[in-house]
């Protein structure tokens, strides 16, 4: 008997955590690289939409906003004869050109390790290392120093704790975005936890582009890279000559 209640329990639990979905706005949609780009903000806010009372226990919320993956090589450096060298190099698959994770709490307190490994929702399993264990004795010596590095460049970030929940319903946190940004789509996802089960998710994207004569530079170098490399020697034989002419005029002057 005390079997079929709990299961029973589980059950309405489940059909309840079903009825709950994420209702999200964004500040922006859309950032705009320029010439004087020095990095935005991004307020993320939402509502949580359920057809039945609050249930136990409370909700939790993070909320991830991930750029462009690209493949990356580590080198770990080594002193050898008094020369610091490469001794090991790992190449991991993929890892976010940025990446910010905000959490209403810890997320060693909130979210179970299945989940994270399901979701892929902390910043070191954001990050793809497929292969690396062949190569090296310790793969996550790597993959803590990527982090650790792009953290000091604020192009990872963990926030947890800032994300305000209001009455189990109402949810907002901001992001800041360095000048650093790489242009493409930015993932946002929302995920609704409870007892460290993710119960809901909810994904959109955020654009990033180049605009203006950044965006004009940008697609000359990709796609005319000759073009590009003579236009740039161009300029900087002009700026010479002009520095010089300048120069030679306050002499004289």
């Amino acid at each position: 008997m005390r079997v079929i209640l709990t299961c029973l329990a589980l059950i309405f639990a489940t059909a309840a955590a079903a009825q709950e979905e994420v209702v999200l706005g964004l500040s922006q949609n859309r950032v705009r690289i320029t010439a004087n780009f020095d990095g935005s903000e991004i307020l993320i806010f939402g509502a949580i939409k359920r057809e039945s009372p609050v249930a136990d226990p409370p909700l939790e919320v993070i909320v991830t906003l991930a750029g462009p993956s690209t493949p990356i090589t580590i080198h770990k450096k080594d002193r050898r004869l008094g020369v610091f060298v490469n001794a090991e190099t790992v190449d991991l698959t993929a890892a976010p050109s940025f990446y910010a994770v905000a959490s209403t709490g810890p997320l060693d307190d909130i979210l179970r390790q299945t989940e994270d490994l399901r979701h892929s929702i902390s910043i070191p399993r954001a990050i793809r290392s497929v292969g690396a264990a062949s190569v090296t004795e310790n793969p996550q010596e790597f993959t803590e120093a990527l982090i650790r590095i792009r953290e000091d460049q604020g192009v990872y970030q963990i926030l947890e704790g800032e994300v305000s929940l209001e009455q189990q319903t109402l949810f907002r946190t901001r992001v800041s975005l360095p000048s650093n940004l790489t242009e493409g789509s930015y993932d946002t996802r929302v995920f609704l936890l409870r007892d460290g089960h993710v119960v809901s998710r909810f994904d959109t994207v955020i654009d990033v582009n180049k605009v203006g004569l950044e965006r004009w530079l940008f697609q000359l170098s990709h796609q005319q890279p000759l073009g590009y490399g003579i236009l740039s020697l161009a300029l900087a034989i002009i700026a010479g000559w002009l520095a010089s002419a300048i120069f030679r005029a306050i002499r004289t002057g």
